[in-house]
């Protein structure tokens, strides 16, 4: 899927199970000549492994095979320069290239041949087989497979540009981080919901469905690089900020979630996390377990989440969907695309806002229709009795919301701060 995602055509695959990679060509040597002799019969043009790859491993892997050889970084890189489009993406996608390529140049950039060979039209590429779960297919490339990026900028460089070059990278970036942490703890007002989960796992669609936004909706892996933010309306009339994020994927590389750090604020700062996964998907237990992986390397492993199954109109497979609800017997079972179960879903997001929620009792004039409203928007009015000019109520509300309600019903009252409100509530 990687290789298909990033515009390729497999053409062969290969497979080899060893105890272990060999050290100086990740499958043996013999199997990296049978690998050249099925890619030179099949017309391949690129050999894939499905694995990342020491500089030496490739170095030798391209004598062996005869052919260029992209790893799997390699070919993540190239989907996610593809689909960037805000400047954070681009930077976050150009200084993941540049660590990458940096420990591989060789003598005066001879790397840049293979960055370079695979541009023009279509042809074939071929993927080499890996050890254990790693592996490889034969492709045919429609277009430069692993050549996007910065790649054209390095014909004028060297090793100590390129490092000046990340150096500027990690400046720019860290202060655009700056301003996104300003930017999600000035949230700190609304509760948040971030979707998580494995690439094409349907997070976009879900975010369409749930808040009609126009988003990019498309059956590939990493369709979305960039983190949109949008408004929920639960029921009830309360409202949620819910994010959308990057699609996680098994055995990414530490140095892409620290590129990509900026990115998942949105996840790190979330009240709540969906973890949405393809139901429908015959490893679906390996997509959750991936993306665990990745919240952990965040820090977030311990943070509240609901695991929502989507997919189920595609699920095929009961008795093995069985067993993975026996495994998370807490997972809600929706559709996104068919728009079943999103009520369900709804009110288990409501229920976990609510369990937020502080008890709330305020006296407001009758003709302040303003403040009235600003609580039935932030909360859920469990009270209401006229008494002659007053409205007494009681509510449910989040803590920031009730620290700004006036004082004894007094429009004009400074509000309370958050830290104000946790004090008094001690006392």
């Amino acid at each position: 899927m990687l290789v298909r995602t990033a515009g390729a055509r497999i053409v062969g695959e290969v497979t080899q199970r060893r105890e272990r990679p060999d050290p100086g060509h990740f499958v043996g040597e013999g199997k990296a000549r049978e690998i050249g002799q099925e890619a030179t019969e099949l017309g391949a043009d690129v050999v894939v492994i499905d694995h990342d790859l020491s500089p030496a491993q490739v170095k030798n892997l391209e004598k062996a095979v005869g052919f260029k050889v992209l790893d799997r970084t390699e070919i993540i890189l190239d989907i996610f320069a593809t689909h960037a489009r805000s400047r954070q993406a681009k930077l976050q996608v150009e200084l993941a290239q540049l660590e990458y390529t940096l420990p591989r140049l060789r003598g005066q950039w001879q790397h840049l041949e293979r960055i370079a060979g695979g541009r023009g039209g279509g042809g074939s590429a071929g993927t080499g087989g890996g050890s254990g779960p790693g592996g490889g297919a034969m492709s045919g490339a429609v277009g430069g497979l692993g050549t996007r990026g910065p790649g054209e900028k390095q014909l004028e460089v060297d090793r100590r540009m390129a490092r000046d070059q990340i150096v500027k990278l990690k400046r720019d970036l860290a202060e655009i981080d700056k301003r996104k942490t300003r930017e999600v703890r000035g949230r700190a007002e609304n509760f948040t919901v971030a979707l998580v989960g494995y690439t094409n796992a349907g997070k976009s669609t879900l975010m369409k469905r749930l808040t009609g936004a126009d988003v990019l909706i498309e059956d590939k892996l990493f369709s979305t690089l960039d983190t949109k933010t949008h408004t929920w309306t639960l029921d009830g009339g309360m409202r949620v900020l819910i994010s959308d994020t990057v699609g996680f994927i098994r055995s990414l590389p530490h140095h892409l979630v620290a590129s990509f750090h900026a990115t998942l604020e949105e996840v790190v700062y979330a009240d709540l996390l969906l973890h949405v996964v393809d139901a429908s998907h015959p490893d679906a237990e390996g997509h959750i377990a991936a993306v665990d992986a990745v919240l952990e390397k965040l820090g977030c492993a311990d943070k509240d989440r609901l695991v929502v199954l989507n997919k189920m109109d595609a699920v095929r497979n009961r008795v093995g969907h069985e067993l993975l609800r026996s495994k998370h017997p807490g997972a809600l079972e929706i559709s996104a695309r068919m728009n079943n179960g999103l009520d369900v879903l709804r009110d288990a997001v409501g229920a976990r806002l609510e369990r937020t929620h502080v008890d709330v009792a305020i006296d407001v004039p009758a003709g302040d229709g303003r403040l009235l409203a600003y609580m039935m928007e932030h909360g859920r009015i469990l009270e209401r009795t006229l008494d002659g000019e007053t409205w007494k109520i009681r509510a449910r509300m989040a803590p920031w919301h009730a620290s700004r309600l006036p004082r004894n019903g007094a429009p004009d009252a400074p509000a309370r701060t958050l830290r104000t409100a946790a004090r008094s509530k001690k006392r």
